[in-house]
């Protein structure tokens, strides 16, 4: 298959996939989310987005319909019938199926959504412009719903002006994240990165980067930082599950020129490098 499409069951090439206007995603967003990259027609570091994707549905009383071994094995399942061996790989639950009515009943079964499309992965070497956002977002950041109507508009308003990622903060005080990745900066050899709570996804690329960071002997910090301390920073860095590790070059339209290339690299190796052996393919940059 050139993409594939699931909803409880039924699969297909996403165009021809349909879903009932009922299902409650489609006018609440009532729903969680993963999604990783499959190299080699390897889902890298599922167990980590189960463990998130499980997680987020608990923390909204969400029942999902498979135990997470059963969808660790669908998911397996799915990506082999794809044709292309890397794959952007997408799985949602919604609540469930009912006319809309903002109240839910307790037992509702949830509805589960795959979609797999073809997708190289981003260039590591290619480095990123950004821009800086008031982050006007709800207080449940950490949960991964698909709600993303902020994050679609943040993305957009970057893309239209020319920057591939936007950088969003809680006044000068705090950066919290990306739009759709976290944010973390180097600073005298240490790694620092905004703390797991309310106001950001807990990424698995950012925590990968932790593990890095024990395994290469680099301090790090899980602490608030300021917009000021992003832009003195010696490296910025964007990581997420499509771009894992990648250096940021502009700021708000200004040249960043980046000051710890030496301990950048390490860390970008080991992750790329845990990637390429996570997933049994040679790497390709």
């Amino acid at each position: 298959m050139k993409n594939l499409g699931f909803y409880n069951g039924k699969i297909d090439e996403l165009e021809n996939m349909q879903v009932p206007m009922l299902d409650r995603a489609c006018y609440f967003g009532d729903g969680v989310y993963d999604a990783s990259y499959a190299n080699n027609h390897t889902i890298f570091a599922l167990q980590d987005h189960l463990n998130r994707f499980y997680n987020s549905a608990k923390l909204l009383n969400i029942n999902i319909p498979y135990k997470k071994e059963e969808l660790q094995d669908l998911l397996i399942e799915l990506v082999n019938k794809v044709d292309s061996p890397t794959q952007f790989v997408y799985w949602q639950v919604s609540r469930g199926t009912g006319i809309r009515n903002h109240i839910y009943p307790e037992d509702m079964k949830g509805n589960l959504w795959v979609m797999i499309t073809p997708k190289p992965l981003a260039d590591p070497n290619k480095e990123m412009s950004v821009v800086t956002m008031e982050d006007t977002r709800f207080f449940h950041n950490n949960i991964k719903t698909i709600n993303l109507i902020p994050a679609v508009m943040y993305s957009t308003e970057a893309h239209n002006h020319g920057f591939d990622e936007c950088i969003l903060h809680r006044g000068p005080d705090r950066v919290t994240e990306c739009a759709h990745s976290n944010v973390s900066i180097l600073k005298d050899g240490c790694f620092i990165t905004a703390p797991c709570d309310e106001y950001i996804l807990p990424g698995i690329a950012r925590k990968h980067l932790l593990e890095a960071c024990t395994a290469l002997n680099i301090p790090y910090e899980e602490k608030v930082y300021s917009l000021q301390e992003l832009f003195d920073a010696d490296e910025i860095i964007v990581s997420s599950s499509t771009h894992i590790c990648r250096r940021v070059k502009m700021v708000d339209g200004k040249l960043f020129v980046g000051k710890d290339s030496s301990t950048f690299k390490k860390l970008q190796d080991y992750v790329f490098n845990e990637f390429y052996e996570y997933t049994n393919a040679k790497r390709i940059d």
